[in-house]
């Protein structure tokens, strides 16, 4: 999956694409009924570039998406300062005036084979201005090097690193990821309920992949649209766990009993193939009582969120995840 770190090459494909689309919307509209021509452009430039990544070798893939990147706004208005939690690599995301007993733990997305820290920049900072917190985000192990339940393993260890030495209350601490980095959060939640460990204050689902398997309806009808393919979940599932545990779920969170977890804010696109990876954790979730808000955004695509220096609705999308945490943490 293309993320945050690779939006200087997006950004040259889209003006080499630009006349050709917008030829294509003269002619047969827009393809989404309310895309823009830049959200349009930043669509069909990632599902290219998730075509290509198919067949190109995973440390190609990292390299696309972690290269060096302009600085921007944002990321100059923060603070950023690695550290070593309970043994992860990880990095504070911070301003002067943010809230030091309130921490978000971020958990990255890219399918848990690709992805880190230095490729969410923009999007860690956005988040820390927009929670007025400060936010704690993991570099957890990658697979196939290190296969499931390895991720699981460091989340945990970070995020009892905040409470027992850091001296966090869980009830200030929110969770949250996008794609994989959603699913990676609610195997946490549900790890942590089992064993009976202080629950944090909620979490934060963005664009989850819930279901190792795609099998669900959105993946079929939204192919067209967004960049997440059945082929790439495939290859990304394989990495990540052997087949005969996708069931799990630690593995599949859409099956785990998710009585008793904390409050969920989910948000999805509804042009995702993903999509209903989403709805069927919000309803599963509802039905054993979790408190769960469920935010579906007209036509947005897989983590858009990721492309807030391009799309406004990424923008107001990470405003939305700031009212949120700072709601819950000081209910």
């Amino acid at each position: 999956m293309v993320r945050s770190g690779a939006v200087n090459l997006i950004r040259t494909m889209m003006d080499g694409l630009k006349p050709m689309i917008r030829v294509r919307r003269a002619i047969l509209g827009p393809r989404r009924p309310t895309w823009t021509l830049e959200l349009e452009t930043v669509a069909e430039v990632l599902r290219r570039s998730a075509t290509l990544s198919t067949v190109m070798p995973l440390h190609l893939q990292r390299r696309v998406i972690d290269p060096p990147r302009p600085t921007t706004k944002p990321m100059r208005e923060v603070d950023m300062d690695p550290v070593n939690a309970g043994g992860v690599p990880a990095e504070w995301f911070s301003q002067p005036h943010s809230e030091a007993e309130r921490v978000v733990l971020y958990l990255h997305g890219g399918g848990y084979s690709t992805g880190s820290i230095n490729s969410h920049r923009d999007f860690l900072a956005r988040v820390c201005i927009a929670s007025g917190m400060r936010v704690l985000a993991a570099d957890y192990r990658l697979a196939p090097e290190h296969p499931f339940p390895a991720q699981l393993e460091d989340a945990r260890r970070v995020y009892l690193w905040l409470i027992e030495e850091q001296g966090i209350h869980p009830d200030h601490i929110v969770i949250g990821g996008e794609s994989a980095g959603a699913g990676l959060t609610l195997s946490t939640l549900v790890a942590l309920r089992d064993e009976r460990l202080p629950l944090p204050a909620g979490g934060v689902l963005v664009s989850g992949w819930f279901d190792l398997e795609p099998r669900s309806t959105s993946m079929q009808f939204n192919r067209h649209y967004d960049f997440v393919t059945r082929l790439s979940v495939r290859a990304m599932a394989k990495r990540f766990a052997p087949r005969q545990e996708h069931a799990n779920p630690l593995v599949s969170p859409v099956h785990a009993d998710m009585k008793g977890l904390p409050p969920l804010l989910i948000q999805v696109g509804a042009a995702e193939t993903l999509l209903d990876d989403s709805l069927r954790v919000a309803e599963r979730a509802r039905s054993t009582g979790v408190d769960v808000r469920l935010e579906v955004w007209p036509d947005m695509i897989h983590a858009w969120h990721v492309f807030a220096p391009m799309l406004e609705e990424g923008r107001r999308a990470i405003d939305r995840i700031g009212e949120f945490v700072r709601q819950i943490t000081h209910d």
